[in-house]
């Protein structure tokens, strides 16, 4: 028992700081893709209760059950269009999980939804309710998501009126391929019965398709809600993930409401209601937990020394902006394409967290600006020089960074404080003159 205990607090260790201070080259491949692994679970479960994301789930639940019924009208018509409306409901209420009598409820209220579309007044209201229910519900999905990802800017209503419409038209079309799927897998099964490994296999596959769909549809999703650049290589496996753990988790509601006789007896026809808002909530936590492996997978070398970051030096940080600086401005001189956060870091061996920290800091100080759009794609930000790279020295720029911001704070250093003060001073000053050698030349 006492070395278990020793081991595993052995493990804790290596998870939660020794593996974060490990360089890619220091390890074989084997250890990277093991690290890589561990730190992408670990830092998105420590990412999923700091950031609340329960609190976000219920939030969509909400939104979820308000545009339900608008939203279903909305691909209900569109499957009165192409004629495939009895397919439509038939894959409705075997995808939807709530009893057969709550089923047939919201159904009547579709059906009353559209016929009352065609009167003249309510074709107005209707269609501007329905306009703001799919609005309002992706959104918020995609507010969710942004805030994961740390994305401040939003679509504008234009791309978010074109984007989410596109996608809705998009549904009935991939409804049709999943019905057709599923029937042309039936009839292989069926013609291939008598053999019984081709019928197994069969089988196999038409019980793997629901789980890779649904793995896809997530993974469509973690691409194109953020309004940031999501590398597909990085949300497969997460969509994938989601779409297993979704679907165990659909299976296993369907059995609970089945045999929750007894709550049926108590609710009525009722009963549904409260098991299906804990199953949307579920859902959305589910998703989002999701969204998080994939932006963790995406940007995991930002939190390497993540711990030593939030506690580095004054000189280590004075050096980080010397040697940012100096790298920065021997881009410009030599008129190559500017560096990103990204690249800087690599270019320098610095932390990406304390590379960001940094850039920051010198474009708050005037020493650099960036070219790119802000907030939306951190890719596209690239930093050159604020002021002439004839004239930035080692001194000077330590000058501006130690100067910069307030010293107004009623602190007698003219007469009472003015020894220490005027230490500070003199020693400082006869830093910065020493220091005149140019960053472009370092």
């Amino acid at each position: 028992m006492g070395k278990l205990i020793k081991n595993l607090k052995a493990f804790v260790t290596f998870v939660t700081v020794t593996m974060w201070r490990m360089k890619d080259t220091e390890v074989s491949s084997g250890q990277y893709r093991r690290n890589y692994v561990l730190k992408v679970v670990y830092l998105s479960f420590q990412r999923y209760f700091a950031n609340r994301v329960q609190i976000r789930a219920k939030a969509l639940t909400y939104s979820t059950v308000f545009s339900l019924v608008p939203i279903l009208a909305l691909l209900f018509a569109m499957a009165k269009g192409f004629g495939f409306s009895n397919l439509m409901e038939s894959m409705l209420r075997s995808g939807i999980p709530i009893g057969g009598e709550t089923m047939d409820t919201v159904m009547s209220f579709i059906d009353s939804y559209l016929e009352h579309t065609h009167s003249g007044l309510f074709i107005g209201i209707g269609l501007v309710i329905l306009l703001w229910a799919i609005i309002s519900l992706t959104g918020n999905i995609e507010q969710s998501m942004n805030q994961i990802w740390g994305v401040r800017k939003q679509r504008s209503y234009f791309r978010k009126v074109t984007d989410y419409f596109s996608m809705f038209l998009l549904l009935p079309v991939l409804i049709i391929l999943l019905g057709g799927w599923s029937i042309f897998m039936s009839t292989i099964y069926e013609n291939l019965r008598d053999l019984l490994f081709l019928s197994a296999f069969v089988n196999f596959i038409i019980k793997l398709t629901p789980y890779v769909l649904t793995g896809l549809i997530f993974t469509a999703m973690y691409i194109f809600f953020p309004n940031t650049k999501v590398k597909f290589r990085h949300a497969i496996i997460p969509g994938l993930i989601t779409g297993f753990v979704f679907q165990a988790f659909f299976y296993f509601y369907i059995n609970v409401q089945v045999n929750i006789s007894g709550y049926n007896a108590i609710y009525g026809t009722f009963a549904a209601i409260p098991l299906l808002l804990f199953f949307i909530n579920i859902a959305w936590c589910i998703i989002l937990f999701g969204v998080e492996l994939t932006y963790v997978s995406q940007n995991i070398q930002q939190y390497n020394f993540s711990e030593d970051v939030d506690n580095v030096s004054h000189r280590f940080r004075d050096f980080a902006c010397v040697l940012l600086m100096s790298v920065i401005c021997r881009r410009f001189r030599d008129g190559l394409e500017p560096y990103t956060v990204s690249e800087l870091s690599k270019a320098s061996d610095i932390p990406y967290r304390l590379a960001e920290q940094t850039t920051h800091e010198l474009e708050a100080c005037g020493l650099i600006y960036t070219i790119g759009e802000p907030d939306t794609k951190a890719d596209a930000i690239r930093y050159v020089p604020a002021l002439d790279i004839a004239q930035l020295t080692v001194g000077r720029v330590l000058e501006i960074i130690d100067t910069h911001g307030s010293e107004d704070f009623k602190v007698d250093c003219a007469q009472r404080f003015a020894g220490p003060w005027q230490a500070l001073i003199q020693s400082k000053q006869a830093f910065y003159t020493a220091s005149d050698t140019l960053l472009a030349d370092l």
